[in-house]
């Protein structure tokens, strides 16, 4: 009598196809939900929740903004973290952590909800989004035209980094690291403190 023994080979899983949206499904969905989403190649993805440090530097921000630009000629318009501004080369749409436009918000549809003229966007990094943010995203909002400054901020230690359109395709970088400087927005023509960025933020102290 002989005895065979066969190797178990497993079942090949089959991999779902990734599902896409278009637009409108995206914005009927995103109307619905509890949840912030971003639109991006037709698939709708879920926002990390944002840490307290996170939020209060972004309202600093836009506080901050909202009182410099009451002194300048130009009008500028500030948005909190939930406008939705559009890409429509790539019809695609993400939100930023806060944003402002020139003289008055324009937008790729009729309910004003795809803005697509922001001059300023601000990021505050996290470790889940930093790379995007320096990256794909970046590269998204490179497509509208009126996009000429992207603010950096790290939420666990006094660094912001200035990206300024200086022509098509050109970028000035700026880094600022201390409290007492000031983190220059030169497409508005303001400055911002460091310590107003960072009022009621505790921060990690530096490493002697």
């Amino acid at each position: 009598m002989t005895t065979q023994t066969r190797e178990f080979t497993p079942p090949l899983k089959l991999s779902r196809p990734v599902r896409r949206y278009t637009l409108e499904q995206y914005l009927k969905k995103e109307a619905k939900s509890i949840h912030k989403h971003e639109f991006i190649d037709g698939q709708i993805i879920k926002m990390p929740y944002a840490k307290g440090p996170h939020n209060i530097i972004s309202v600093n921000m836009m506080t901050e903004m909202v009182i410099n630009f009451r002194i300048l000629k130009e009008k500028y318009v500030v948005f909190p973290s939930d406008q939705l501004v559009y890409f429509p080369s790539l019809d695609a749409g993400v939100y930023a952590d806060a944003l402002a436009v020139c003289d008055k918000p324009l937008y790729w549809d009729d309910n004003q909800l795809l803005l697509i003229n922001p001059i300023v966007v601000v990021e505050v990094l996290s470790k889940s989004t930093s790379r995007y943010d320096r990256t794909s995203k970046f590269d998204k909002y490179k497509t509208l035209e009126s996009f000429r400054e992207y603010v950096l901020i790290r939420q666990d230690e006094c660094y912001a980094e200035v990206w300024f359109r200086e022509s098509p395709g050109r970028w000035q970088e700026t880094i600022v690291t201390e409290m007492t400087g000031h983190l220059p927005l030169q497409s508005v023509g303001i400055s911002i403190s460091m310590e107003s960025i960072y009022l009621n933020v505790e921060l990690k102290p530096k490493s002697s």
